[in-house]
């Protein structure tokens, strides 16, 4: 029986592997599991402006290119573009805009304070009437002697496993704004 992916299950953690505070750390970026903890996929920077998503064979899920300092183009192992992210403001971890293979459009937004939780929807949650939650984001801190961080990625049955990758590719584009690469573990 074969494990399912990171984009065929309804929740997923995005999250930093544990590490020791005194070896230097080589291993992934961030890793993608099951909620009991089953590795599903690794995020490994494979240079300044790109970073890849993989199974844990080492197959290529997405890759992931920084565009700007908060716009992202997602692709798959043939080079298609297959998804989107950015953000705009002075706040660039306050809102992401989201735009999947299909061209669907969506929004991962920080509902205000505290900053432990952001809301995927497909319109904006500032417009009335109030949209529908299709997902949601919970950020926490699961070492805070080195500043570890995860991410609960909780998404509706309704998304399809497509739709469901720009949500994942996006939270690991989430992290990489909160923790820019070559910045101190303490999140933005």
């Amino acid at each position: 029986m074969t494990e399912p992916g990171p984009f065929e299950l309804e929740a997923v953690v995005v999250g930093q592997p544990k590490r020791s505070w005194w070896r230097r750390y080589t291993g992934p970026v961030l890793a993608v599991s099951t909620v009991e903890g089953t590795p599903l996929a690794w995020v490994t920077y494979t240079d300044d402006t790109h970073c890849d998503l993989t199974k844990p064979s080492g197959e290529l899920l997405v890759r992931i290119e920084k565009l700007g300092s908060a716009k992202f183009r997602f692709t798959d192992d043939a080079g298609r573009e297959v998804g989107t992210a950015g953000a705009r403001g002075f706040i660039k971890t306050r809102q992401l805009s989201l735009q999947t293979e299909q061209g669907r459009r969506l929004l991962l937004t920080r509902p205000g304070s505290p900053f432990v939780q952001w809301h995927l929807t497909q319109t904006d949650p500032d417009e009335s009437p109030a949209p529908e939650i299709l997902g949601r984001v919970t950020v926490s801190t699961i070492d805070s002697w080195i500043g570890l961080q995860q991410y609960v990625v909780e998404m509706d049955p309704c998304l399809d496993a497509s739709q469901r990758r720009t949500v994942v590719a996006s939270v690991v584009c989430l992290h990489l704004l909160r923790r820019p690469l070559g910045a101190s573990t303490a999140p933005a």
